[in-house]
């Protein structure tokens, strides 16, 4: 009975210890955040103090604690810190395992400053490992991350970082072009460590760029640095680096001297170093005294053996299974070995995708500005062309004039065509092709395509013919514009195909649940047809049928691609059958919702009734650099009997808004001085209510936002349609109108 009240007692007393076990553990998070904190402050003081063993306590304790709370932000730091101790207590594989998983969790947690110092100090193994192309890569996205985050004092570091493993590469060049914007920056931010060790690499680099005078001059300031600072690492460097370039130059006292110095605080380093690696030390007196009793447990089992042969037989198994279990303990270490030098093989794999799709990203971010470059520049000159071709049509010119202006006319759309269609390719490939559905009559749609490609199929002698299916509703909501794209590139290509025959172009109900119809389009010519081998790449971009068809027929081959980008936009498919001399047939199907009734668009003749706003009252301000686009935009304005004034740069733009009304600013934004999106910043400080347009040739959409920042009302891109221009002015002048009344 007592022993089963004592069973009681103890269950008693462990639930207790359980409920303050438990109740110790509900500590507050900021409570846990804090002890997290001071315990990676110490371990920093313990590095400080060479105290590793100490120091790595105190991370595997704070790594705990922030696992236990879930801290990404901690977990991560805390990795990133014991891979930056493995490194310095020179363990490299274990110094990448630990910041490669510093790098996953800070990349899911987006914290790119420490995401950068943990590429810095991948960076810094690698060279220690001298795969030194490696180690520049790391570099390189850590100086990307620290610029993102304007954290120019941390860049210093890695410039001389990037200088000294150019250094080992070689490449003097490259390394003393680093090293002297490591000592710029690290100037400005007053970094006497860094200014010293770059000094001291320069004079490597120097030297061997045949300048030993600079070299000897620039190592030794590094070095006066180092010594009234007691960096004592950056010392010994240095001081190793003046033996060798003194003993290069013929200098053999000092450059004895110096080696001794070296020699020196070498030694006195690692004997600090040595001091403070007692885990090591630990580990290995173990091994050693597990050694020592199993030899005496051998000369124990000697004597038994003489003594009794039934303890010779017990020493013989023992001795047996001792064999046993080293054989086995021997194999599980060679395959614990194996697996580490996989995971780290898989680790540095993956770290080395993680940087090439950086470089991917970096690749797509270039050639996004270089598109945006070139189409500005294109789309400017091609403002003027079409602009002053307009005019001329319409200034009654000589009979033998109109067909050169409508040529030059052609050919500016032409143009104009192909730059439209290289942005929406590279809208669709980056996926930002939004989608814009609204009622419209499918059947009025494709005749009225088919009425605006009439000419150009009477001139092949073609006919189109339309086959509606009669179950076939008519009605629909969906994206009207990328339908009627993908419609007028299909037939546009029969037709330029097609000599002398004939095209079907079809509506056809293949499915339908409840309001949603599944059409499938087909547009089948008889033309010339396309070959076998030709047809699989033929939706690849500036991809055609042959050279000899590009010369003969023209086009850009990007049409096919934008289709089939757009039908996938509008989660259907396409498909092609063709036989060489027998035509072709593209079939595609779109999932379309029936609508109930379409609402007309009324037409609204723009500046044609002048009694509703007083046009002579009316002022605006054109802010152009461009003298010729400049006339044009005047010319394009008086025509519609309105006045304005022009300035041909950002800071006059400002001061004649601020000292005369206007109700319409067209602002350019790129002009020299300040910019039209920094002019429209200024005017919004001392006026909000006067209208501003964008009208520029920039239309990449990832540039949307610093327009709508400035202050933008919208924006107008060049060249514009005639009609879209009014409608803005139109539409802007009556609220302003309505507001004043």
């Amino acid at each position: 009975m007592s022993q089963i009240n004592n069973y009681i007692c103890a269950i008693i007393l462990l639930l207790s210890l359980n409920a303050s076990s438990q109740t110790s553990f509900e500590e507050d998070e900021e409570t846990i955040q804090n002890t997290i904190d001071v315990r990676i402050n110490q371990a920093q003081a313990d590095i400080d103090n060479n105290a590793y063993y100490e120091a790595q306590e105190k991370y595997d304790e704070a790594l705990q604690l922030a696992i236990k709370i879930d801290n990404k932000k901690s977990i991560g730091i805390i990795y990133s810190k014991i891979g930056k101790l493995k490194y310095i207590i020179e363990e490299p594989d274990e110094a990448i395992k630990s910041l490669i998983k510093a790098n996953e969790v800070q990349r899911f947690a987006k914290d790119d400053v420490n995401l950068a110092e943990t590429y810095k100090t991948l960076g810094n193994v690698y060279t220690s490992k001298k795969q030194y192309q490696q180690a520049l890569d790391y570099y390189k996205s850590s100086k990307t991350l620290f610029e993102q985050e304007d954290l120019n004092n941390f860049v210093a570091e890695v410039l001389l970082n990037e200088g000294k493993t150019y250094n080992y590469l070689k490449d003097y060049e490259n390394a003393k072009l680093h090293l002297l914007k490591s000592i710029a920056v690290a100037k400005r931010y007053e970094l006497d460590k860094i200014i010293s060790s770059a000094k001291i690499n320069l004079g490597i680099a120097l030297y061997h760029l045949n300048n030993p005078t600079d070299a000897l001059d620039q190592a030794n300031d590094g070095v006066k640095i180092a010594k009234k600072n007691k960096f004592n690492n950056v010392l010994n460097d240095g001081y190793l680096v003046l033996s060798n370039l003194n003993q290069e130059i013929g200098n053999y006292k000092v450059a004895n001297d110096y080696l001794r110095k070296h020699i020196a605080l070498s030694d006195s380093l690692l004997e600090i170093k040595r001091s403070n690696l007692s885990q090591d030390k630990r580990i290995q007196l173990l091994i050693e005294n597990q050694t020592i009793y199993q030899k005496n447990q051998l000369a124990d089992l000697e004597e038994q053996k003489a003594a009794n042969n039934l303890n010779k037989l017990t020493t013989i198994l023992s001795i047996a299974l001792i064999t046993i279990l080293s054989l086995l303990t021997l194999s599980l270490y060679k395959n614990n070995n194996i697996r580490l030098k996989t995971n780290n093989m898989l680790h540095k794999k993956n770290a080395e995708l993680i940087v090439s799709k950086e470089k991917a990203e970096l690749a797509s971010k270039t050639k996004a500005n270089f598109l945006s470059t070139v189409t500005h520049e294109l789309r400017t000159p091609l403002y003027a062309v079409t602009g002053l071709t307009n005019m001329l049509l319409e200034e009654n010119p000589k009979p033998n004039q109109i067909q050169h202006l409508k040529s030059l006319k052609f050919s500016g759309d032409y143009l104009l065509t192909f730059i439209n269609d290289i942005l929406q390719i590279n809208k669709i490939e980056a996926n930002k092709v939004d989608i814009e559905p609204e009622a419209f009559n499918l059947k009025k749609k494709m005749t009225n395509i088919i009425a605006a490609l009439n000419n150009s199929a009477t001139d092949n002698n073609v006919q189109i013919h339309l086959e509606y299916d009669s179950k076939l509703p008519v009605n629909y909501i969906a994206d009207q514009i990328k339908i009627s794209q993908i419609l007028i590139n299909l037939i546009g290509n029969a037709i330029k195909f097609t000599k002398d025959g004939d095209i079907w172009v079809r509506a056809i109900q293949v499915g339908k649940k409840d309001d949603q119809y599944e059409v499938k389009f087909e547009i089948e010519d008889n033309g010339i047809g396309i070959s076998q081998e030709k047809q699989n790449q033929l939706f690849e971009s500036f991809s055609q049928g042959s050279i000899q068809i590009n010369r003969k027929y023209g086009g850009t081959g990007l049409g096919l691609s934008i289709v089939k980008g757009l039908i996938q936009i509008l989660n259907g498919k396409i498909s092609l059958e063709s036989e060489l001399g027998k035509g072709s047939k593209f079939t595609f199907e779109l999932p379309l919702k029936y609508a109930e009734k379409v609402e007309e668009v009324k037409v609204v003749n723009y500046f044609k009734d002048i009694n509703e706003i007083d046009l002579k009252d009316i002022n605006i301000l054109v802010v152009e650099d461009n003298k010729i686009n400049q006339m044009i935009t005047k010319k394009i304005l008086n025509k519609m009997k309105l006045n304005c004034d022009v300035v041909d740069n950002g800071e006059d733009a400002v001061t004649m808004v601020r000292d005369k009304k206007y109700h319409v600013v067209l602002m350019d934004i790129h002009m020299p001085g300040i910019s039209g999106l920094e002019a429209t910043r200024l005017i919004r400080t001392f006026n909000k209510e006067i209208t501003i347009f964008a009208l520029t040739a920039v239309t990449l959409e990832d540039k949307m936002h610093e327009f709508d920042e400035a202050g933008f009302d919208d924006i107008i891109s060049k060249p514009f349609k005639q009609e879209d221009f009014e409608k803005k002015l139109f539409d802007a002048l009556i609220k302003q109108d309505s507001e004043t009344v």
